[in-house]
């Protein structure tokens, strides 16, 4: 089936098999970005936009993005020009294995249009589904709050 998607700026039509998840097409097209993870909506690390908010890729059904602005973390920034929530993450020394940073970056993204100036507990909030077994958390806030601040 033809789906019609604005995938990170770009229209785009993918093909998707019946009843085909979306972590399953977006993956297979290529989008290396959206991680599969647990596979049930609780680890957060194929965490997309869709049109701006942060929803888990494993739990749609590819049809549900049928005429929707899709964004990964690819389209968020390069590295020629890294999003400020990026080059944040990087400075605050936020990125170690790297497996769940692209959903921590496209959920604290969803955050920062919603609230550009949050306080920690509204990170953490924000980021209560996206799971790291690398950190604490602490250096993700930090990140996430020197965005912010960068970005106001």
């Amino acid at each position: 089936m033809d789906i019609h998607v604005t995938v990170n700026g770009r229209p785009e039509v993918w093909q998707a098999a019946p009843g085909e998840s979306a972590l399953e097409l977006i993956r297979r097209l290529g989008y290396t970005s959206v991680k599969r993870g647990c596979s049930q909506g609780d680890c957060g690390a194929c965490t997309i936009l869709v049109d701006g908010q942060a929803m888990r890729a494993c739990l749609l059904v590819a049809a549900q993005l049928e005429g929707r602005a899709v964004t990964t973390a690819e389209g968020l920034g390069s590295l020629d020009r890294p999003h400020p929530l990026q080059r944040a993450f990087v400075d605050a020394g936020a990125v170690q294995c790297g497996f769940c940073t692209p959903g921590m970056l496209l959920a604290s993204q969803a955050l920062l249009v919603e609230t550009p100036r949050p306080d920690a507990t509204a990170v953490r909030e924000a980021l209560d589904g996206n799971l790291c077994r690398c950190t604490g958390y602490k250096k993700i806030v930090e990140a996430v709050l020197l965005a912010a601040e960068r970005m106001a």
